[in-house]
């Protein structure tokens, strides 16, 4: 395969998949926790008191607690439509905070365990069902992908399963063709099918030789997801159901094929917004399409997402889930509860993401592997319109943290970073039984 320079790849993974890298930082920015200039709409009780199984530190548990609704607070003052997060430190019941800007409340009133759309979280769901055929020795991670896809990847017989897990394929990510990027931005509302996308990527020629480098591209768990249909005889949506959800007794999780959201009265969604077009240009990376916007309903300068179809991103980012079912996922994963231990450890034998920086955010088999001031942490970002999510896990499960926004493009405001950073660092330290470098002192100001 002939190899060429990047070229706009990383400026939409910047844009719609979030790095922990960026966001966890060892002490908060100066000004980052700026005195919130409005009333909160709402914030769900952080339950203080059962932070900690030590009933004796009631009173320092109480003062986490109270830090970390006010940078939820700070973060929605700063501009984020809504915030939701949710903390399992391994000890009682999780703690959540809520906070949403009053002009959403018409729209829909967020609760932590709304279905979220989890964006490119997926991956791990996928990674987890080709372990699975591993271990039952349907496929190898040694098998091309021209002896599953004949034909459809040129140059397919130098990539293998492997490599497409953990982005090393050297594939161009189809959305950063025209075409993919109007589905994207909602402006093309067509259903996608797999092979649709997969064209668009393989029109473009190859990153790199295959294995020689390290480049996020969607294109691998599309790919990914043909194979897992072909080996099967299902549907990816099906399998996710049946070998993950219906075991682990998940009830707000599956994959979303349509623009339309699972019925029923006991459900709810959290609605997603960016900024409108007269807002949106100066948080565009560099190099994205001038008048580049969203489509959907327009009210208070955003564009209301909520009804973009996500079929452009189907195995490689179109499952719904809430904070909850995430965590329930996170914990069964890691502890051993979905995967035989030689297959879990395949998923967690990393590749540096920047060659320069070995030692940063480590990605293996659908899994991150992230260093954070507090220690290191295990799971996925999530970007697609309108929605944020970062999930995460210790190594063994017992620990979760869930931080999920309804905004990608609306995070890149410098103010809103300026708070945003600091939640993450709290909410994943508190996971870790920590407190975050610089927060108490953040708290006083």
């Amino acid at each position: 395969m002939t190899e060429r320079a990047p070229m706009s790849r990383r400026r939409l993974r910047a844009a719609l998949t979030l790095t922990l890298a960026t966001c966890l930082t060892a002490a908060a920015a100066a000004g980052g926790a700026s005195a919130a200039s409005a009333v909160p709409l709402r914030t769900e009780a952080v339950r203080a008191d059962m932070w900690s199984a030590d009933a004796g530190h009631v009173g320092a548990v109480a003062g986490r607690a109270d830090r970390l609704a006010t940078l939820v607070r700070q973060t929605v003052d700063a501009g984020v439509p809504g915030v939701a997060v949710r903390i399992d430190d391994g000890h009682g019941p999780a703690v959540e905070s809520t906070e949403q800007a009053p002009w959403t409340v018409a729209d829909h009133k967020l609760a932590v365990d709304d279905e979220f759309r989890m964006g490119s979280n997926t991956k791990t769901l996928v990674a987890t069902l080709i372990l699975q055929l591993v271990a039952e020795h349907q496929v190898n991670l040694t098998d091309s992908v021209e002896s599953w896809l004949p034909g459809l990847v040129p140059g397919g017989g130098a990539i293998t399963l492997r490599m497409l897990l953990n982005h090393t394929s050297g594939l161009y990510d189809y959305t950063d063709d025209p075409a993919g990027l109007a589905s994207v931005t909602g402006q093309d509302q067509r259903r996608w099918t797999p092979e649709e996308l997969l064209a668009l990527a393989t029109r473009h020629q190859a990153l790199f030789t295959p294995g020689k480098k390290w480049s996020y591209s969607n294109t691998n768990y599309i790919a990914l997801g043909m194979v897992l249909e072909k080996a099967t005889g299902r549907s990816v949506a099906d399998l996710i159901h049946d070998r993950i959800v219906r075991p682990l007794g998940l009830t707000h999780t599956y994959l979303a094929t349509t623009a339309a959201w699972r019925p029923g009265d006991s459900r709810t969604h959290t609605h997603g917004y960016e900024p409108d077009a007269a807002h949106l240009g100066p948080l565009l990376p560099p190099g994205m399409p001038p008048g580049t916007s969203f489509a959907g309903p327009i009210h208070d300068d955003h564009v209301n997402t909520t009804g973009i179809n996500p079929s452009w991103a189907w195995a490689a980012g179109a499952v719904v889930s809430s904070a909850t079912d995430w965590a329930r996922f996170d914990t069964a994963l890691m502890s051993g509860e979905l995967l035989p231990p030689a297959q879990l450890r395949q998923m967690r034998t990393t590749v540096p993401e920047d060659s320069a920086a070995p030692e940063a955010t480590r990605y293996g088999l659908g899994l991150e592997e992230v260093r954070t001031p507090c220690g290191t942490v295990w799971g996925h970002t999530g970007g697609i319109p309108g929605y944020a999510s970062q999930n995460y896990t210790d190594s063994t499960g017992h620990r979760t943290v869930a931080i999920l926004t309804s905004t990608v493009f609306g995070l890149s405001e410098r103010k809103v970073a300026a708070t945003y950073r600091p939640l993450v660092d709290a909410a994943v330290c508190r996971m870790l039984g920590k407190t975050a470098p610089g927060t108490a002192a953040q708290s006083k100001a």
